[in-house]
């Protein structure tokens, strides 16, 4: 469903490849993660996928064709909540509808439907500032989720959670993705997150950012029906992600 083909970027302060040589395949209805040290490229990745960055080289397709810039395929789902302090939950939803021209009771209707895929049916009317962290961010994916898009990029977006709301989402996340058959491309620095989450795990390596290796994850879903962490395949993983991510790190240390 995604292709990205010989993606190359580099910037123009110190022209060195940020990102060189990335080559990605990604499944209708499958879940990937990049994984990485700081620096990698994930985040560069991402946005070129979703358009906000234009690639030094290299090919971006979604169901064969070309993507270049924002498109209705894709939506992306930020760290920071980037919702708007004057609207509210259902406003803050339907916005993108609104952007595409769709008449005003029918987004608002969407958006109600997509809040309760969220369980936050009962907040459509409070504003950003009335809300916790935790819901905020689910009416950011609650928003990105109602353009109906092909392809959902998130970018740590519980990165900036406390610990159990977190795992909340994530168990919402995996949910939500599971019944509406989702393609996600999703970047993490947490390898729990990445394996409780994915169907495929991508490490990047550093200087440049590149694919060093992939890892399926085979585990039963939905994992939050059961203690995923002690099956003996989420260890070996774990460990093997861990392994290449320590060596990662110390290549960058030693080069900064």
């Amino acid at each position: 469903m995604l292709e990205i083909a010989s993606l190359r970027k580099s910037f123009a302060t110190s022209g060195e490849p940020v990102v060189q040589d990335f080559d990605l395949t990604i499944n209708d209805g499958e879940f990937v993660t990049l994984i990485g040290p700081s620096g990698c490229g994930k985040t560069t990745v991402l946005r070129i996928v979703a358009g906000l960055l234009l690639p030094s080289g290299g090919e971006v397709s979604i169901d064969g064709k070309l993507s270049v810039g924002p498109t209705r395929e894709k939506a992306i789902v930020f760290q920071h909540f980037n919702l708007f302090p004057w609207r509210t939950a259902l406003s803050n939803v339907a916005y993108g509808l609104e952007i595409q021209g769709v008449p005003k009771r029918q987004r608002l209707e969407t958006a109600r439907e997509y809040l309760s895929l969220v369980g936050l049916e009962t907040h459509a009317n409070h504003y950003p500032a009335e809300m916790s962290g935790g819901q905020r961010q689910r009416v950011g994916i609650a928003r990105a989720l109602a353009i109906d898009p092909k392809l959902l990029l998130m970018d740590e977006p519980f990165g900036a959670l406390d610990a159990l709301t977190r795992e909340h989402l994530q168990g919402q996340l995996q949910r939500i993705c599971e019944e509406h058959n989702l393609t996600v491309l999703f970047v993490t620095h947490s390898i729990d997150e990445a394996i409780y989450l994915s169907d495929r795990i991508v490490v990047m390596g550093v200087r440049p950012g590149r694919i060093i290796a992939e890892f399926p994850v085979s585990l039963r879903k939905p994992r939050v029906d059961y203690n995923f962490r002690a099956e003996p395949e989420y260890a070996t993983v774990r460990n093997e992600i861990w392994a290449l991510l320590e060596k990662q790190l110390v290549r960058a240390e030693s080069a900064a």
